[in-house]
């Protein structure tokens, strides 16, 4: 009995360290001997699902046909801060757009990558239409202990490994139904398959019937996903302030309000929101990364300093965080450490992109200090890592202007126009008056 009992640990054994092809292969080996073992069915599925396991709830990946096909928001116009889609302008008194650098979408580069966020929005139709199934997150995984039978590791297989989400759902509701519609986990996972094909209030009845039977902070938060793909942000955060008074201080809830605060570009309410999720999690890497930029772009550079020196502390070491740690060191004006941060960003970026951002932030030291030869060299050398850097293209051109190097006199009439738009988005922005003023001056002159 002992012999036969030992494949069935290893594979236990290298299920629980992570070693899931070994343990695959084993279930593989004892399944040709066995063809009716169910342990070893389960265990395989489960070992092979985990392989591409993603969180569902914080990864969204946008594909092409979303961002081009998006007919889900409610309102053509949406009145100012209810949509997502248009934030509108800053009312809190937080940092100006104008002098915090935004995405492709619109809004503010927080202090955090997140899944589904500026690295999710595919660059070319190519990488839209390639859509990996694998993804590391920083939240724990979202498993509630229910791989007990088969049929539960069935559907995550087929769902996860196979992306097959058609199958995926037919099993779900013969499942729902086979239980007289008592199951919540078998709601949640029929309200993920909807969400997945694209049906919002199909997923938006199941997740809420979930909810009268068992209430689980996945379920709010696969609900409150569901309201964001709708642009019904302040549904979302409703939702969300529901399940804080089932689930006090649950970081997950806190986290998607600050989140929803900040694509709204109400940093302020974001950063109170960051603050006490870091009460009750004070090593939340997400949440001190974002107090430590809000804080950046707010004139405080010494103290989102002490911010990012937590994150160091913490032991993340990564290119992004030496880069505003140099930043935060300049704006500091402590000398002596910017450029030893600088350099080690250097030397841990990981890809073009990263070595020209950090260029791009030296030229700016560059200027700090007053050497444009070093800062035109910065500035060209970002564009040599990548080639698709406006702001380094924009600066090259302002250095270029100071040597008085214009090939042409601009069209003045052109200027003042794109002035206008500018200051239509940003009325407070200094520099967009002072150069409608110069234009006005320029025009009473002719």
């Amino acid at each position: 009995m002992g012999s036969e009992m030992e494949p069935l640990l290893l594979a236990c054994s290298y299920f629980r360290r992570r070693k899931f092809q070994l343990c695959a292969d084993l279930c593989t080996q004892m399944l040709e001997k066995s063809p009716y073992d169910q342990a070893a069915w389960i265990l395989k599925a489960r070992a092979l699902t985990e392989m591409v396991y993603i969180d569902e709830i914080d990864i969204d990946q946008e594909g092409i046909a979303e961002m081009i096909l998006d007919e889900n928001a409610i309102a053509q116009v949406p009145r100012p801060g209810t949509s997502l889609k248009l934030p509108g302008t800053n009312q809190t008194g937080g940092p100006s757009q104008a002098v915090r650098p935004i995405t492709q979408a619109g809004r503010p580069i927080t202090g955090f990558l997140r899944p589904s966020t500026q690295s999710g929005r595919p660059g070319t139709m190519e990488q839209a239409i390639r859509t990996p199934r694998t993804a590391y997150t920083a939240r724990p995984i979202t498993s509630s202990g229910r791989y007990v039978r088969l049929g539960t590791a069935l559907f995550e297989y087929i769902f996860h490994h196979e992306n097959d989400v058609k199958t995926a759902l037919d099993l779900a509701a013969l499942s729902t139904e086979h239980s007289q519609y008592k199951d919540w986990w078998w709601k949640v996972q029929i309200g993920k398959c909807y969400y997945r094909l694209g049906m919002y209030r199909e997923a938006e009845k199941q997740f809420k019937s979930a909810l009268k039977q068992q209430e689980m902070v996945d379920t709010f938060l696969y609900l409150a996903k569901v309201y964001i793909s709708l642009d019904q942000p302040v549904t979302a955060l409703n939702l969300f302030k529901q399940g804080l008074d089932k689930f006090p201080g649950e970081v997950t809830l806190l986290c998607g309000i600050a989140r929803i605060y900040e694509e709204m570009n109400n940093s302020s309410s974001a950063a109170e929101y960051y603050k006490e999720v870091l009460k009750q999690d004070n090593t939340h890497v997400e949440a001190i990364a974002c107090i430590g930029s809000n804080h950046f772009y707010s004139d405080q550079p010494e103290i989102a300093l002490r911010f990012y020196r937590r994150l160091l502390q913490m032991g993340v070491y990564n290119c992004q965080l030496f880069n505003n740690l140099g930043l935060c060191c300049f704006y500091a004006q402590q000398y002596d450490m910017t450029l030893t941060s600088f350099e080690r960003a250097l030397s841990l970026a990981e890809n073009e992109e990263e070595t020209a951002d950090v260029w791009y932030n030296l030229g700016h030291v560059a200027v700090g200090i007053g050497d444009t030869n070093l800062a035109h060299q910065c500035f060209r050398l970002a564009l040599v890592n990548n080639n698709h850097h406006a702001e380094a293209y924009n600066n090259l051109a302002v250095l270029e202007m100071r040597k008085g190097h214009v090939e042409q006199i601009g069209d003045l009439q052109r200027s003042y126009v794109a002035a206008q738009k500018s200051e239509a988005a940003f009325p407070d922005h200094v520099d967009t008056q002072h150069l409608i003023k110069q234009l006005k001056q320029h025009f009473a002159a002719l």
